[in-house]
C-alpha cells in the first residue's frame, strides 16, 4: 500500500509514502511538454505496483493528466489546493516565507522517515513531501503529524 503525492506542474515534486505513514522517496522531475509528463506518469505508476492513493496540488490540463492515469489504473485520486494542506498541517504560521517553512518541515519528515537526505531540496519536492503527509493523515494511516514535526 503506497501513496504518491505530487506538486503539478511540467516542474513536478513527487513523494512516495508507504502504508505506515513513512515516506519511501521524494524527488522533482522536469516534464518538458504535456506528452513528457503523459509517458512519465504512466512510467511511474508502473513503477509503483502497491500505489492505492494519488494527491494532486494543483488543477488543470497537467493535473488531468495524473488522474485520467490514477483512474486507469483504479488507483484513488484526490486533487487539493495548497490552501487545503497548509491549513490542515498548520505549518505556515508565517505567510512570509511558505517556501523555506515547507523546506524545514519536509526536512523533518525525511528525518523522521528515515529517507536519505537531501544535498539540496527543490520546493517542489519538498511541498510534494508535505502534501503526502496530508494525505497519509486524510488517509486515516497516520492520525496526526509525528510529534515536534510542525512548529
Amino acid at each position: 500500500m503506497a501513496l504518491l503525492a505530487v506538486d503539478t506542474g511540467l516542474r513536478t515534486g513527487l513523494a512516495l509514502f508507504g502504508g505506515d505513514g513513512r515516506l519511501v522517496w521524494y524527488r522533482s522531475q522536469h516534464f518538458g511538454s504535456r506528452s513528457a509528463l503523459k509517458r512519465g506518469a504512466s512510467g511511474i505508476f508502473e513503477a509503483i505496483p502497491e500505489l492505492r492513493r494519488i494527491v494532486l496540488e494543483g488543477g488543470g490540463p497537467i493535473a488531468e493528466v495524473w488522474r485520467r492515469e490514477a483512474g486507469r489504473r483504479g488507483i484513488a485520486s484526490r486533487v487539493i489546493g495548497a490552501e487545503v494542506w497548509r491549513e490542515a498541517l498548520g505549518a505556515f504560521g508565517d505567510r512570509g516565507r511558505p517556501k523555506r517553512e515547507a523546506d524545514a518541515i519536509a526536512r523533518r519528515v525525511i528525518d523522521w522517515s528515515g529517507a536519505p537526505r537531501p544535498t539540496s531540496l527543490r520546493h517542489d519536492a519538498a511541498e510534494a513531501i508535505l502534501i503526502g503527509l496530508w494525505g497519509v493523515i486524510d488517509a486515516g494511516w497516520l492520525e496526526e503529524p509525528p510529534p515536534g514535526m510542525i512548529g
